[in-house]
């Protein structure tokens, strides 16, 4: 029996620890049958380490989704592992601090555009450095946190998820020609370095599970890793520029 990305070539950004949903990304991926490039930021040992970690290590190639220089030669860089790619994962979000916890009102433009750079116009520029790679029937699938509302303490990169979230239909407007899907999931809060990292993400997870209908386990990012990888599979040729809510049910609900 092949899996359901057999032969797919991924590549996947966003891992920093085994905890990352970027890694269960990869680790579910491969399971099915996908080959594997990951990306790295700052700290590249730490990633190649964690990236001998999954079934099958994986290549590291070092982006920051701020240097054009990175941007720009990432498809060569690319080259060097795999001939091509068949999915893209954006797991990339970053805010100053101002931008988290703080004050909402108190943020000054400088941190803010740093936040909707990294979190939100990434998924354009990382698209189109990739773009070259990809061909007919491919998918791009990003990570998001639902921006509906305005979540306690989320300040900032709650209006960069919005950018993010608007991104991708407009992404999805222009590379459906091209036969690119573009899609985002819309996890619940998991458990990762980079949460626990969040003024009030406490407060966020607290009661997620007792509101969510299936239930919900912060510390468990299999059911996230799971719908990205039906999104990078054959599966649903025609869905493009959708959200696709991986939250146990909260998003559905009111109070």
């Amino acid at each position: 029996m092949t899996g359901l990305l057999e032969g797919k070539r991924l590549l996947i950004t966003g891992v920093i620890t085994d905890a990352s949903i970027a890694f269960h990304v990869a680790k579910a991926a491969q399971e099915q049958g996908a080959q594997v490039v990951l990306t790295g930021f700052g700290r590249l040992s730490l990633v190649e380490r964690i990236a001998k970690r999954l079934p099958q290590p994986a290549p590291v190639v070092e982006l920051d989704v701020q240097n054009q220089e990175h941007l720009d030669t990432l498809a060569d860089r690319v080259r060097e592992h795999v001939d091509g790619l068949d999915g893209l994962v954006h797991a990339i979000g970053f805010a100053p601090k101002s931008c988290l916890g703080e004050p909402f009102l108190d943020a000054p433009w400088s941190d803010v555009s740093v936040a909707l750079e990294v979190s939100a116009y990434s998924l354009k520029s990382l698209s189109v450095a990739a773009l070259p790679l990809l061909g007919e029937g491919s998918s791009i699938v990003g990570l998001d946190f639902d921006a509906r509302v305005a979540w306690p303490a989320y300040n900032w990169m709650g209006v960069a998820k919005a950018a993010f979230e608007s991104t991708n239909r407009y992404l999805a407007r222009e590379l459906g020609p091209k036969g690119v899907r573009v899609n985002l999931v819309a996890a619940g809060p998991v458990r990762t370095m980079a949460a626990k990292s969040i003024p009030g993400f406490a407060e966020l997870e607290a009661g997620w599970a007792d509101r969510a209908p299936l239930g919900w386990d912060v510390n468990d990012a299999t059911p996230v890793a799971k719908s990205v990888c039906a999104l990078l599979s054959d599966w649903l040729p025609a869905t493009t520029g959708s959200m696709v809510w991986v939250d146990g049910g909260v998003h559905a609900l009111g109070l």
